[in-house]
């Protein structure tokens, strides 16, 4: 059985892990996008397009891993769309066009049952609305050996990490302060879940911290 896994999750200095007012222009909310700048020169986020990006330094070997090893993934439903509410329809298949890049299981945590989505590249999402531990013992079931990633937003990490369930984060900060948005860790105590700082490791655009449960 692999780990869970949060990897390559962006914050600001100030510890919001997304902007303020979420919308179909603004996906991350106001200024999210600030926080991945780190990422957007990279080979990873790069070939999404079928472009050439970085493939050595840090940020490039954070981004590499941060989408390796992993036989499945989670995500909040805002992570997944703008949607609101019942679903109007079934037009809505996410941020990504026909080929998202996860090429695994993908279970959406959501309170509004759906049918499956079949993607091209082996992505299939799976709208889950009996709550986090459902999907986990989903997202595990498929993801066999391999690992499941954790993808966000910042609600998600949140819940499962109040229940204990990562086991690795690795967080890009980026040197950004927002001001406003969600913030990943207020009100929870990180040493009292057992976690501590395993590795540091600073760039230009952004300090990668690993901490461990």
């Amino acid at each position: 059985m692999g780990k869970v896994r949060v990897a390559g999750f962006a914050v600001s200095v100030d510890g919001f892990g997304a902007g303020a007012e979420q919308s179909l222009e603004n996906p991350l909310g106001k200024r999210g996008q600030e926080l991945h700048n780190w990422f957007y020169p990279t080979q990873t986020f790069r070939s999404m397009f079928g472009k050439e990006g970085e493939t050595e330094g840090a940020d490039a070997c954070f981004a590499k891993a941060s989408a390796e090893g992993f036989g499945a993934f989670i995500l909040g439903r805002n992570m997944f769309g703008p949607v609101r509410g019942e679903w109007p329809d079934e037009e809505w298949k996410g941020w990504w066009g026909d080929d998202p890049p996860y090429h695994a299981p993908t279970f959406i945590l959501t309170h509004h049952a759906r049918a499956p989505i079949v993607m091209e590249g082996g992505t299939t999402f799976y709208f889950v609305t009996e709550g986090i531990e459902s999907a986990l013992a989903q997202a595990k079931a498929a993801g066999g050996d391999l690992d499941v990633k954790i993808g966000g937003g910042v609600s998600t990490v949140r819940q499962y990490l109040l229940a204990g369930a990562i086991d690795e984060l690795h967080l890009a900060v980026s040197p950004v302060l927002l001001g406003q948005g969600e913030s990943l860790f207020a009100g929870i105590d990180l040493p009292g879940l057992g976690y501590r700082v395993t590795e540091v490791v600073p760039t230009e655009r952004a300090t990668h911290l690993v901490l461990t449960r």
